[in-house]
């Protein structure tokens, strides 16, 4: 009996179509997935004008990668960590790079490695149904896939915020924020994608026409504001702190409501996710995407095989009873230099992911 592939294959003329094929998995990203795009997604770009990526049923573009088989086996010898996060790199940048335009609909949940199928690529198309998320720091990983790139450029100390609390923009904020480049109705997406695939010249002015086109004729409010405007302040003073102690006492002093409940917020989460990510993004901001991608690799090549990964995992996405026990428990016992000493360090010649 035949199953349906991971994923979907669709040339038309010059153009082509790939489909994230997991639905009842919220197209999670597996290692198999990694070894159907690359290889096709090298080959076209030499011999078609222009890529669509998108995920198929009605509920996510990708919620992530299969981080529980990651965690599962991370003290294996042949644990897969070992090779996905480093082919998922790979193919991260091959999307940075791409020579020729690349455009993903990013419709209903769009989280951790679903980001790094899209966000890199020149064309982002969210929806009223796109759920966007970094949420790895309560799970014991970090915002990886190309994350130390693009959340620092995201403007002002919002990628910061996005990267330490996970919080997740809906919809037009996924705009608003800069994670997509265009907006249109779930219910138009199809058409869409029609009319970009019988663009006869895939030009990127007439990419640019019939993404604005279908923007402008959707239902969304476009005078609304910014969930996050209210308090954009108070992010950029409060996550402007040189350490993650400093941000957790600026939200102390600042005694908001908001500022108290987003105290509660970091405090559920790995210290070591906190400080690592931090860090990250403070480094991520004065590099290219294949520095970033090369240091993030140094990180998770450490990271995924340690506690809490494996605790995170147990605790939100196994027993959901989301009580995770860190090791260590607190911010106080991993000083800044063991934290870059520790994860940030090179690896030897042979483990480095060199672009």
């Amino acid at each position: 009996m035949s199953t349906e592939p991971d994923v979907l294959f669709k040339e038309v003329g010059d153009k082509g179509v790939i489909t994230l094929n997991r639905p009842k998995a919220l197209n999670a990203f597996n290692y198999n997935m990694i070894k159907l795009i690359y290889p096709t997604l090298k080959e076209w770009e030499h011999n078609k004008s222009m890529v669509i990526i998108k995920g198929a049923g009605e509920k996510a573009f990708c919620a992530g990668g299969d981080v529980r088989a990651i965690a599962d086996t991370a003290l294996d010898e042949n644990a897969i960590g070992n090779y996905f996060f480093r082919e998922e790199y790979i193919l991260n940048c091959l999307i940075g790079t791409l020579h020729v335009p690349y455009i993903a609909l990013i419709d209903g949940i769009t989280m951790g490695g679903g980001v790094g199928l899209s966000v890199h690529g020149q064309y982002r198309v969210g929806t009223e149904r796109t759920l966007f998320a970094m949420p790895e720091t309560g799970i014991g990983l970090f915002p990886d896939v190309g994350g130390s790139h693009f959340l620092p450029r995201l403007g002002g100390r919002l990628g910061m915020y996005l990267a330490l609390t996970g919080h997740r923009l809906k919809g037009w904020d996924v705009l608003k924020a800069g994670v997509a480049t265009h907006m249109c109705d779930s219910s138009r997406l199809g058409d869409l994608e029609e009319a970009l695939l019988k663009l006869e010249n895939a030009y990127p002015e007439e990419i640019q026409a019939t993404l604005d086109l279908y923007q402008k004729e959707s239902s969304f409010n476009k005078n609304e504001p910014f969930s996050l405007q209210p308090v954009l302040p108070k992010i950029q003073s409060c996550f402007s702190g040189r350490s993650v102690e400093e941000i957790l006492a600026n939200l102390q002093k600042d005694g908001s409501e908001w500022a108290q409940k987003h105290v509660q917020i970091l405090s559920r989460m790995s210290p070591t996710s906190l400080k690592v990510t931090y860090e990250q993004i403070e480094r991520g901001a004065h590099l290219t995407l294949q520095e970033c991608l090369s240091m993030e690799y140094r990180i998770v090549y450490r990271i995924f095989r340690e506690h809490d990964l494996r605790e995170g995992v147990r605790a939100v996405l196994i027993d959901k009873d989301h009580k995770p026990k860190w090791n260590p428990a607190t911010l106080a016992e991993l000083p800044d230099s063991d934290v870059v000493k520790r994860y940030f360090s090179p690896l030897t010649p042979e483990q480095e992911l060199i672009f």
